[in-house]
């Protein structure tokens, strides 16, 4: 296996690369130095929290982060990224890449808050629902039933599932106007009858059901923060849950001390997919935990992390209670994006009530949704469910066939069927990818 070399500075020695300096911030982007992807270099005044902004302005862009550098260590901050679009190619078009330059000097040199994150920028063009409350089969059919029921025309959505738990943030229009809703009556139906749905028959005290302040929010990292304080990380010891007995599809969460730099170095390994990164680099600045340095490594459908971190009050994690909650959030985090079960896409001419009558098919034929992304460009729906059998098993052939016949076969495809399970690797995550940086001399404490 092939470890991510440690010095930026080798990356970058043959470019002729396209810079822009602005408020103390550089973004190089450079094509020559690697054969097979794009080298990133950002570097910048440090403050808490840029890690994640420049991790999250890059996924957003659908770029595919398959390598990376982070050092923090001081005032400054420097990260070096190898990227390459979703089809794994270099990214060549100036407009790309003049987008990813301005991008990140501008999230760089105006970070906001972390805290402050959600309902950030005053908008009118939609109003957001927030929903969590125990999965069940038909549950996003129930709530899209309701939301149709009320003339409320679902603009985009994304709803995780895991640890029997569910989570969505969806925008919704008024039907009639196109705009936010701003009648208070028709808010407080909403939210009657919604939690009415979320509530079912036994999840009568931990549904519940927010309508956001009008605000541009990022929903996965609300969705992460939701999924967070309903505890999903609990698996444990949850009414109705059990351990599973086959780890084998698990992360692997490896906490040791590096007791002569006085770091806590936090080793992931778990099956790559997109977006990985940004919820490991999330979770830990969420828990406000600061990235002084680490590296990222994919290959083989196998993705490795690896992190020194120490508390934003400058200490290492000191305690067994504090490094088994941080290992059961990781793995958490990880989780509840996993692409579980058969992958389908839709892709027509949005109506109203579309969501409504896709999601009704997929209850009557005893189909179970573990993961949607729902969105609407151009009056164009563009769909993607992760779909099992209600006992989470993978769906069947001949149910595919007939759920495509139903709603159309041009309109719904198979994108793919995941594996949730990946091969065994012979590597372990024990050893520090800095190797020879840092020699650690207490004993090591694995979580999995």
């Amino acid at each position: 296996m092939t470890w991510l070399k440690l010095d930026p500075s080798s990356w970058l020695t043959s470019a002729t690369p396209i810079s822009v300096t602005r408020f103390a911030t550089r973004v190089v982007i450079d094509n020559n130095t690697c054969e097979y992807a794009t080298v990133i270099q950002v570097d910048s005044v440090n403050k808490h929290g840029i890690l994640l902004e420049v991790v999250q302005v890059l996924t957003d862009l659908n770029l595919i982060i398959i390598k990376a550098y982070i050092s923090s260590d001081g005032g400054w901050f420097m990260d070096v990224f190898k990227v390459t679009d979703i089809d794994g190619k270099k990214i060549r078009d100036e407009e790309v890449m003049n987008c990813i330059k301005m991008s990140l000097e501008t999230y760089a040199c105006l970070l906001p808050s972390l805290r402050s994150s959600v309902g950030v920028m005053p908008s009118k063009e939609h109003t957001s629902i927030e929903l969590i409350g125990t999965d069940r089969p038909g549950l996003l059919s129930e709530v899209c039933a309701v939301l149709a029921d009320l003339h409320c025309n679902v603009v985009n959505a994304e709803i995780w599932t895991h640890n029997a738990r569910a989570a969505a943030v969806v925008h919704v229009t008024e039907e009639s106007t196109g705009c936010a809703i701003e009648d208070s009556k028709r808010l407080s139906s909403i939210r009657e009858l919604l939690r009415y749905v979320l509530k079912g028959n036994n999840d009568l005290t931990t549904a519940k059901m927010v309508i956001s302040p009008p605000g541009v929010l990022h929903k996965e990292r609300r969705l992460h923060q939701m999924m967070f304080a309903d505890r999903d990380y609990e698996m444990v010891g949850r009414a109705g849950i059990e351990k599973p007995e086959d780890n084998s599809s698990r992360p692997e969460v490896v906490l040791l001390d590096c007791v002569e730099k006085d770091y806590t170095v936090v080793t992931l390994r778990s099956k790559d997919r997109p977006k990985l990164f940004f919820d490991t680099i999330f979770t830990l600045t969420d828990l406000q935990y600061v990235v002084f340095h680490g590296t990222v490594h994919t290959g083989r459908m196998v993705a490795y992390q690896e992190y020194y971190i120490r508390h934003v009050d400058g200490l290492p994690i000191s305690s067994e209670a504090e490094r088994q909650r941080v290992a059961q959030c990781l793995e958490a985090a990880i989780q509840r994006r996993a692409s579980e079960g058969l992958e389908l896409e839709l892709c027509t001419e949005d109506r109203i009530g579309l969501l409504s009558d896709i999601t009704r098919i997929f209850r009557e034929n005893s189909l179970s949704i573990r993961r949607a992304e729902i969105s609407t460009k151009a009056g164009k729906a563009i769909d993607t469910f992760h779909v099992t059998d209600v006992s989470g098993n993978a769906v069947e052939p001949k149910t595919v066939d007939s759920i495509c016949r139903q709603i159309g076969q041009t309109i719904l495809k198979v994108k793919r069927n995941s594996s949730f399970t990946p091969k065994s690797q012979q590597e372990t995550a024990s050893g520090f990818l800095f190797g020879n940086l840092f020699k650690p001399r207490r004993s090591i404490r694995t979580y999995t």
